[in-house]
């Protein structure tokens, strides 16, 4: 099946030096990385690759943003980023749960020794 030209529509003629878009191999690594620290967020281990998705998405938005439109990849960065905070979420949850946890295990233990009752 043959397609038609609609009326009006200026064809979109792309200059011979113009380069390929190409996605961003930064932006893989944001979600490889943010996919680290989501799985890894419970452990705590995932601070360091969320931290580090983070600081290449910044990075990487701005190369996308110079090169014009020719660097894509800007929904792996998103999700990455998403992955990234979702990480940093379940790593600062299980620090506060740890926390809580601890402080009720130490409220419930008794302070200094435990004498007989007939003793002063």
């Amino acid at each position: 099946m043959k397609t038609m030209p609609v009326a009006g529509a200026v064809p979109t003629m792309r200059h011979p030096l113009d380069p390929d878009p190409v996605r961003s191999t930064k932006s893989r690594t944001v979600f490889a990385l943010g996919l680290v620290a989501a799985l890894t967020g419970l452990f705590v281990g995932g601070i360091v690759p969320a931290t580090v998705a983070l600081l290449l998405a910044r990075q990487a938005r701005r190369e996308a943003y110079a090169s014009g439109g020719y660097l894509t990849g800007a929904a792996w960065l998103r999700r990455g980023e998403q992955l990234a905070w979702i990480g940093i979420v379940l790593a600062a949850t299980a620090l506060v749960a740890a926390t809580v946890i601890g402080v009720v295990n130490l409220a419930e233990s008794s302070v200094g020794r435990d004498f007989a009752p007939g003793v002063d």
